[in-house]
C-alpha cells in the first residue's frame, strides 16, 4: 500500500480547521504530505502524567521510580547482541499462539508495563487512548488510527502463552546492538555492566554496521516493538511500510527524540520518521485516567483490522 498526497486528504471541514496553508504541511521527496507539527491539530498536551510529574521523567521520586530502575539495569545487562540475535529466530517461527488481533487486544488488559513512569493503568486502556487521539486529528488516515492500537500489542510477551518473558526482555525504550551505546539512552549507567559495552566489535560508532545502512539492518534491543513488528510482516498485514516502522521504533527514542543514531537511517528511514514523530505524540501524551468506552468504538476498529490483517493470525 502506498499514501499519496491524495489519501493525505486535509482538505475536511475538520482539517480546514486546524491550518491555513500549505505551509503548515512538510513534501517528502515521494510526495506524500506529512503534517509538519503538532501545534496545528486539536490534541492538547497535558503539563503532566497520571501523577502529577513532568512526562518520562526518570527521576521523579514516585512509587514506580524504583520498579523502573531496575527493570532498566537489567535491560541494559542482559540485553545483548548475542540475546537478541536468538530471541528473534525463537519467534519469528510463529508457533505459540493463533489468535485474532482484537483477541490479543483483550489479553492486554492484564498487562502493566512496569517500565512506564507515566501511567499504571492495563494497557489496553493505553491503545485506545492513543488510537482516539489519533482519530480525532487525523481522521482520514485508519492506517494511523490501527497502528495506534496494535502499536503495543507485542506486551503480550509477558504472558505465559507468549514465552511468560520477565518485563527487562519485553517493554522499555529500545536501543541498537552492535554499535556503540548512545548517552542519549535512559539510564545509559548501567551499560557498564554489560557484556557488549567492553567489546570492540561493537563499542565504536558503527560497529558492525555502515553508514547509511538502514535500521532494518540494525539490530535492536529485544522486545513488544520488534516482535509486534515481526508478527504483522510475517502475517502480511496490508498496512503501509510508515505504519510498519512507528510498530517498531516507537520506543527508540534516542533516535526520534534525541536524534542519535541517524547516521544508520537511509532515505527511506528519513521519510517513515517523520511520522513516526507525529505518532509519538499521541503515544506519550494520551497517558491518563480518562476511560474509553470500549463497547462504542470496537466495531470501528474491527473494521479496521478486517481491512489490514488476516482474521487469524499466528504469534
Amino acid at each position: 500500500m502506498t499514501i499519496n498526497a491524495e489519501q493525505h486528504n486535509h482538505g475536511s471541514e475538520v482539517e480546514d480547521k486546524k491550518t491555513d496553508s500549505v505551509a503548515d504541511d512538510l513534501f517528502s521527496d515521494s510526495g506524500v504530505v506529512v503534517p509538519k507539527s503538532a501545534a496545528n491539530d486539536g490534541f492538547v498536551v497535558p503539563g503532566s502524567n497520571a501523577f502529577g510529574n513532568s512526562f518520562r521523567d526518570y527521576h521523579a521520586e514516585t512509587e514506580r521510580k524504583k520498579i523502573v530502575e531496575e527493570l532498566y539495569r537489567l535491560s541494559h545487562i542482559n540485553q545483548t547482541y548475542d540475546f537478541v540475535k536468538k530471541m528473534r529466530e525463537a519467534y519469528k517461527k510463529m508457533d505459540r499462539v493463533e489468535m485474532s488481533i482484537w483477541e490479543c487486544c483483550e489479553l492486554l488488559n492484564d498487562v502493566v508495563d512496569d517500565s512506564d513512569p507515566d501511567l499504571d493503568e492495563p494497557q489496553m486502556e493505553h491503545l485506545l487512548q492513543t488510537a482516539e487521539a489519533i482519530r480525532r486529528d487525523y481522521p482520514d488516515e485508519d492506517w494511523l488510527h490501527l497502528t495506534g492500537l496494535i502499536h503495543d500489542l507485542g506486551k503480550v510477551l509477558l504472558l505465559p502463552s507468549f514465552g511468560g518473558l520477565p518485563q527487562w526482555a519485553v517493554v522499555g525504550d529500545t536501543f541498537p546492538l552492535g554499535c556503540a551505546f548512545d548517552e542519549s539512552i535512559v539510564h545509559h549507567e548501567f551499560f557498564k555492566d554489560s557484556p557488549d559495552y567492553n567489546n570492540p566489535a561493537y563499542n565504536t560508532k558503527h560497529g558492525v554496521y555502515t553508514e547509511g545502512c538502514g535500521l532494518e539492518s540494525v539490530l535492536m534491543s529485544w522486545g513488544h516493538d520488534d516482535y509486534m513488528y515481526l508478527v504483522a510482516k510475517e502475517n502480511k498485514t496490508t498496512l503501509p511500510p510508515a505504519a510498519l516502522f512507528i510498530i517498531r521504533y516507537h520506543s527508540f527514542y534516542a533516535l526520534h527524540k534525541a536524534g542519535a543514531y541517524k547516521h544508520l537511517m537511509n532515505e527511506e528511514d528519513v521519510e517513515n520518521l517523520k511520522w513516526l514523530q507525529i505518532f509519538n505524540k499521541y503515544d506519550l501524551y494520551s497517558k491518563s485516567k480518562v476511560r474509553i468506552d470500549v463497547e462504542k468504538v470496537k466495531p470501528y476498529y474491527q473494521s479496521l483490522i478486517e481491512k489490514y490483517f488476516p482474521s487469524k493470525l499466528k504469534w
